[in-house]
């Protein structure tokens, strides 16, 4: 702006325009004045500094709203990874759970079926039984009625004592074959039944194992953490590296398994021996410090 006031006076002298210059000088010393107010307080002493404090200021507020921001974003981030962490471990035990209680239904309905046919089986095995009943009581009754009927004087034709025999053998033998069919039923059923049984145990023994080797696992992992630490935060090159190296070589290594096994071979005796004891079946623990110096050592 004052470039211009300049030019414009410049031009009002050239063209000898007395009111344009006046008008062109004032504005031009007004800019000016201006222009010293603005520039007056560069010229303090110690206004560079503070505008370097302030410059600084601001640049730590910013890179701190940006370290902030960084921070929320990641743990933003990291909350969803947990959150994805927990949904994908509540539907595997979802699936689970469904997985169960699919197996005890299909198990159940199973069970009610062959029960129903068992059930089934031994009505017919009943039904059997209560006509096997029937027809000893027919043969008991015709001979009463015949004893009654000869202190009468009255005989039947041997043709009807016959033909009554060879109806009833007929019937013995029909209710003998099905009574033999419902009891190979009865058995295959019961074999079944004792199959099912069977895998139930099974399985069940099945779980119960699993359970027990992952309970042993875990027993393990926290053995090796007290004694090695966390493996999950021992990063590499760190200074106990060689010793964890060193104590689990023989998982890695044959001829090293065989080694330490025959350094500890050295030392078998018996449970009884006076001088010695037997090996222990897994790590030796660290007892608890006894003393608080021991306790800050440890720590």
């Amino acid at each position: 702006r004052v470039t211009a006031l300049c030019r414009a006076l410049r031009r009002s002298e050239d063209e000898g325009d007395e009111q344009g210059w006046a008008r062109a000088r004032e504005e031009a010393e007004a800019a000016l004045q201006e222009l010293r107010e603005v520039v007056r307080p560069l010229r303090e002493p110690g206004y560079g500094e503070a505008l370097r404090r302030k410059a600084e200021r601001a640049r730590k507020r910013r890179l701190r709203l940006q370290r902030r921001k960084h921070e929320a974003r990641a743990a933003k981030e990291e909350e969803a990874a947990r959150a994805a962490e927990r949904e994908a471990k509540i539907d595997q035990w979802r699936a689970k759970c469904i997985q169960e209680v699919e197996e005890k239904n299909r198990e159940r309905e199973l069970k009610a079926a062959a029960d129903s046919v068992l059930s089934e089986v031994r009505k017919k095995q009943a039904d059997t039984k209560r006509m096997m009943d029937i027809l000893r009581g027919l043969e008991k009754l015709r001979k009463l009625r015949k004893e009654a009927a000869a202190r009468k004087g009255v005989c039947p034709p041997p043709s009807a004592d016959e033909a009554f025999e060879n109806q009833v053998e007929s019937l013995k033998t029909l209710l003998k074959t099905r009574t033999e069919l419902y009891e190979a039923e009865e058995r295959a059923l019961r074999v079944m039944l004792e199959g099912e049984q069977e895998e139930e145990r099974k399985r069940e023994m099945e779980k119960k194992q699993k359970k027990e080797r992952e309970k042993l696992l875990q027993q393990k992992l926290e053995m090796d953490s007290k004694l090695f630490g966390d493996p999950a935060e021992f990063p590499l090159g760190h200074l106990l590296q060689p010793f964890r190296d060193y104590y689990l070589q023989a998982e890695h290594s044959v001829a090293a398994l065989i080694q330490i096994r025959h350094e500890w071979d050295q030392y078998l005796v018996p449970a009884d021996h006076p001088e010695g004891s037997c090996i222990p079946p897994g790590w030796v623990l660290p007892s608890l410090p006894t003393n608080d110096t021991w306790a800050t050592a440890v720590r």
